[in-house]
Parts: C-alpha cells; sequence; structure tokens
C-alpha cells in the first residue's frame, strides 16, 4: 500500500499490535495437558519442597485424571462451578487441571477471604461444589465456613441444603479427617474409580476452547468484587506465550511463591509450566523468603516469579549470600510497578540476568504486556514491554477515549484472545471496561513510545490533585526510592480543605536505620517540584496489601484519615 501522510500521521499515534508466525492453540487446556504429558512421560511436572512430594507428568496426568472422575461421580456436569478455598497446596493444581479436564468452572476463592466475603463469592458464582482446608495460621477455615453453612454439621456429605446458598450440595476437605457434610480428599479419589476413562474421554471431547474455565474474582479496590470469566483460549494461550518470551523448555524448573488464587500462580506460573513441558516448584503454602530461596537452590530452579516485595524480601534476608541462586536465569516480576534499583539487584545478585516485568490485570488472564529477555536492561527496568503475540495496544485520552500521539500519557487499552468474556452475572459492570468495538479499558495510564514499548504511569484513581496541579503517584515514588535510606516507598493522597488533597508518603526504611520527615522532605528539596514533596510522611514496617502482593492505597488513605484527623475534610463533596 502506498504510503501517504495520513498513514505517516496514523503511525504517530499510540496503537501497537504484535503479530506472530506462531499460531493461537486452538484446543482446549485437557486437550494439551494430555498431549505434554504423552510427550514427556518421565518429566517432573510438580515438585512440592514442603511436602516432600514429587509426581512426574505421567503421575501427574493419573492423580488428575482420578479427581476429575471423582467430581464426575459427584454429578458435576460440565459448566458447573466448583469452588476452591486454599492456600498453594499440590491438590489446588490437581484440582485446576482436573476441572479442565471434565469441564467444571474453577472459581477460584482467596484464602484471606473470611465469612462474609466466602458467602459473597460461593453465592454470587453460584457455586455447587466447595473444596477447602482445614487452616493456616490464623485462619479456621473449617470453622468459617460452618459459620457461613450450618446446616452442614447436620447433612451427609453430597446432600447438603443451605438457606444462604441454596446451590451448594459439594463440600471436600483437603485432608484426611473427616468433618461432617464433608467429603475427604481420599473419598473423592476413591469415587473416581467409579467412572470410566472413556467416560472421562468423552467429557473432555464435548468441550469447546471458548467454554469458560474459571473464574477470578478481582480484588479491586472498591466495591464488592467481581468475577472474570475467563476461558481455555483465554488462560491457554496466555500461559504459553508468557512461557514463549521466557523461552521455557521442558527442562525449565520455575519456582512459585505467588498464590494460585490468582492468575499470577494459575496462569503465568502453572499454565506457562504445563504448555512447555516445564517444572512447577511450591516453595512453601504460602510466601516466606527463605522458603524461595532454599527451593531455588535445592531443586535448581532456572526461573522464579514474584511480585517486588516478595523479591525485596528475598534479596533483604539475612541469609541471602549463603544461597547458591547461580542456576536461575529467568522469571517474571509482576503484579505492582517495580523500583529499578531492586529489577537491577535481581538481574545481577539473583543472576537471573533474563528476568522479565509483565503487566495486565485479572480481566486480560492476565497479561498483555511483557519485556523479553534480550530487552536492554533499560527497557527491562523502566517498562513493561510490548503487547505479546496476537495483541494490540492503543493509549487513549480517558475523557474522550479517542487515541493519543505517541509519548502522551492517557489510559491503557487492549484488545486480544485475551480478554476476557466478561463479570459473571453482571452485563452492567462488564460494559464499563469493555466498549462496543472490544477493547478493555484497563483504567491505568500509561505512555507508548515508538517501538511500541509501553511504560505504566499510575492509576486514573491514584492521580492526586493538589491545588490544580496532577501529581502521579508513581513518579514520587520513584524519585524517594533513591534516598540511600528507603527500602520501599507508597504515595497516596489524602484530603486538604485548602489544596483539595495533599501527598502522604508511607516508607518503609532499611533494616536498623531511622530518619525523619524533616530529612526526607529536605531530601526533595530541588530535586522534585516543590508541590510534589510529600506534606506527610508515615514511617512503617510494611504497607497494607492484597495476598497477590497488589498494594491497597485505599486502605492506606483511610488509616492517614484516622490518624491525622481528617475526617472533616474527606467529606468535602468536589465535582
Amino acid at each position: 500500500m502506498k504510503e501517504t501522510k495520513y498513514t505517516i500521521e496514523r503511525r504517530k499515534m499510540s496503537y501497537t499490535y504484535t503479530g506472530s508466525e506462531t499460531k493461537l492453540l486452538g484446543i482446549t487446556i485437557g486437550e494439551l495437558f494430555n498431549e505434554i504429558a504423552d510427550t514427556y512421560p518421565d518429566n517432573e511436572a510438580l515438585v512440592v519442597v514442603y511436602r516432600n512430594e514429587r509426581y512426574t507428568y505421567k503421575e501427574f496426568r493419573e492423580i488428575c485424571g482420578q479427581v476429575a472422575k471423582g467430581l464426575m461421580e459427584l454429578g458435576i456436569k460440565r459448566g458447573d462451578r466448583v469452588a476452591i478455598w486454599a492456600t498453594n497446596y499440590p491438590e489446588w493444581v490437581i484440582v485446576q487441571f482436573a476441572t479442565a479436564l471434565m469441564g467444571a468452572i474453577l472459581v477460584t476463592v482467596n484464602p484471606a477471604f473470611r465469612t462474609h466475603e466466602l458467602e459473597y463469592g460461593l453465592g454470587n458464582s453460584e457455586s455447587q461444589t466447595l473444596l477447602l482446608i482445614g487452616n493456616f495460621k490464623t485462619s479456621d477455615y473449617i470453622s468459617m465456613f460452618y459459620t457461613v453453612c450450618p446446616e452442614a454439621k447436620q447433612c451427609k456429605p453430597g446432600q447438603i441444603k443451605s438457606r444462604k446458598l441454596p446451590l451448594l450440595k459439594n463440600v471436600i476437605f483437603l485432608g484426611d479427617e473427616a468433618h461432617p457434610g464433608m467429603f475427604t480428599w481420599k473419598e473423592l479419589l476413591e469415587l473416581g474409580k467409579d467412572v470410566s476413562e472413556q467416560e472421562l474421554t468423552e467429557r473432555g471431547n464435548s468441550l469447546d476452547t471458548d467454554d469458560v474455565i474459571n473464574i477470578q474474582y478481582t480484588s479491586g479496590t472498591t466495591g464488592l468484587p467481581k468475577g472474570a470469566c475467563l476461558t481455555h483460549h483465554n488462560i491457554l494461550n496466555n500461559g504459553f506465550f508468557v512461557g514463549e518470551v521466557m523461552k521455557f523448555t521442558r527442562k525449565d524448573r520455575l519456582c512459585i511463591p505467588v498464590p494460585f488464587y490468582h492468575c499470577f500462580g494459575m496462569v503465568l506460573s502453572n499454565l506457562a509450566c504445563i504448555t512447555h513441558g516445564a517444572t512447577m516448584v511450591l516453595p512453601n503454602e504460602c510466601y516466606d523468603p527463605l522458603g524461595v530461596l532454599t527451593a531455588i537452590e535445592k531443586e535448581k530452579c532456572t526461573a522464579v516469579h514474584g511480585v517486588p516485595t516478595m523479591f525485596i524480601g528475598e534479596l533483604e534476608h539475612p541469609d541471602f549470600n549463603k544461597f547458591d541462586l547461580s542456576t536461575l536465569r529467568t522469571g517474571i516480576m509482576a503484579g505492582s510497578p517495580c523500583p529499578i534499583e531492586v529489577m537491577k539487584k535481581v538481574n545481577t545478585l539473583m543472576h537471573a540476568n533474563e528476568i522479565t516485568i509483565a503487566y495486565g490485570q485479572t480481566e486480560t488472564s492476565p497479561v498483555i504486556t511483557q519485556t523479553k529477555p534480550d530487552d536492554s536492561l533499560e527497557l527491562r527496568t523502566s517498562t513493561v514491554g510490548r503487547p505479546l503475540p496476537h495483541t494490540e495496544v492503543k493509549i487513549v485520552n480517558p475523557e474522550t477515549g479517542r487515541m493519543i500521539p505517541l509519548g502522551e500519557q492517557g489510559e491503557f487499552c487492549c484488545r486480544g484472545y485475551q480478554v476476557m468474556r466478561g463479570y459473571y452475572n453482571n452485563p452492567e459492570a462488564t460494559s464499563k471496561v469493555i466498549d462496543n468495538a472490544g477493547w478493555i479499558h484497563t483504567g491505568d495510564l500509561a505512555v507508548m513510545d515508538k517501538n511500541g514499548y509501553c511504560k505504566i504511569t499510575g492509576r486514573i484513581k491514584d492521580m492526586i490533585i493538589r491545588g490544580g496541579e496532577n501529581i502521579y503517584p508513581r513518579e514520587i515514588e520513584e524519585f524517594l526510592y533513591t534516598h540511600p535510606k528507603v527500602k520501599d516507598v507508597q504515595v497516596v493522597g489524602i484530603p486538604s480543605q485548602k489544596y483539595g488533597e495533599e501527598i502522604c508518603a508511607w516508607i518503609e526504611l532499611k533494616k536498623g536505620i531511622t530518619a525523619t520527615d524533616e530529612e526526607i522532605q529536605e531530601f526533595c528539596k530541588g530535586k522534585i517540584a516543590h508541590y510534589k514533596i510529600p506534606r506527610y510522611i508515615k514511617f512503617v514496617a510494611e504497607f497494607p496489601m492484597t495476598v497477590t502482593g497488589k498494594i491497597q492505597k485505599f486502605k492506606m488513605r483511610e488509616i492517614a484519615i484516622k490518624e491525622l484527623e481528617l475526617e472533616t475534610e474527606a467529606k468535602i463533596e468536589t465535582a
């Protein structure tokens, strides 16, 4: 096509598409899983360090198939919802692939949920079956379940009748201990013996790549969680192409400290491994920096995943230098903005010189963009990369929805195979994020360069407006991170009668070091604009965050308002 001034101008706009000679996978998760297990039967599929358990692909497929048949014997049909409420148990991974084999929709329940949230999640998803663990730390899951469903204590397993959860029939305890109204894990496996291999094969053959196979509840910062409906096509391809970017093969061994209930663990970890015949290594039931370091050395892991706070915890561990991490090559850092200095240390001190940054959200299965191992250090520390193959990205004016020129800041939008089907039973909420042309509007602010690399600059909702000045927290956070005493920092806006909002910085100092508000503010003077200097500073040992490591800035704001006695200012209405 002949180039005109119009096509030249179009190239200057914030739009990019990544093509690929590698085709999208047009099969179900179960079909690919069986293919991989046939190809690499003796390769290790799952290693559970903290329980000293190992499964080859042959063994892993056998137990997944047994659980799939057990679920079928319970009467669970294609499209029925099966919820799982657990930490990183090996049974979690088994259930993930068992449900994929027999077509049930896996509903992932946050282990941090309590009774109100559990009732909402099970009710909203219309789950017929729940699998749960007994306890973890201070969480007693059995007790919480009986609080929500007291009738279960008087019911036979498989025959639960609940007033609050009328669709719930089956509850399965992920252990051998008997509980009223619940099947044990062993009993589920036994039930599977009554279903033939042929019946499971026929069920698998009846499934379609566009079937919803997973409902992920978004954590959100306000309102009740929404269930993002994800298909085989969504998450299988996302896991595959994320693994491709990391150059995964059957020889790779991935250390997985991120939670399975979230796409990071379930897709970027488990599915990235399964699609390449690689090994999933579980260091602990829940994140522990010492456990991660131990697992990497013991299992000779070539890759590790985590959110920035996890990598910081590993790097800052007092025994860090005692571990041999030389087998590490790659992995993913995602979930929240990565401090540049942390990325550099992971590249060098942890030997993961091909570590990648990934960006996305639950509603996009989750990855949209990812840096490549051979990208320059600058690109791998200052951008979130380019779109994955078969993905479109554009940056638009948040107010008009129109595409903006390269280099300008606007809202990040995505269109492609990874966009969710929609929020479960919530078309109104779905229409607010997916437009008529199929673009999902992320709510994130970003800038695109001429090569299609994107830099996330903040959240639209996180933007601070102080006296008419638009201030983006990420800019201040990156600056404060250069202070020699600062280990980590998060910035939020809090109400001000005079300016509308003031800046509040929560700072975690390096171990054994002290600092004052005045010292931090003095460090800012002359280096950043006066209106960007934090008015309030709070020194903390940790930040309020979700299980997946996402900072909950709305909670930081609530705490700051209460501590600074700004309740009156918080009630001031604005246009």
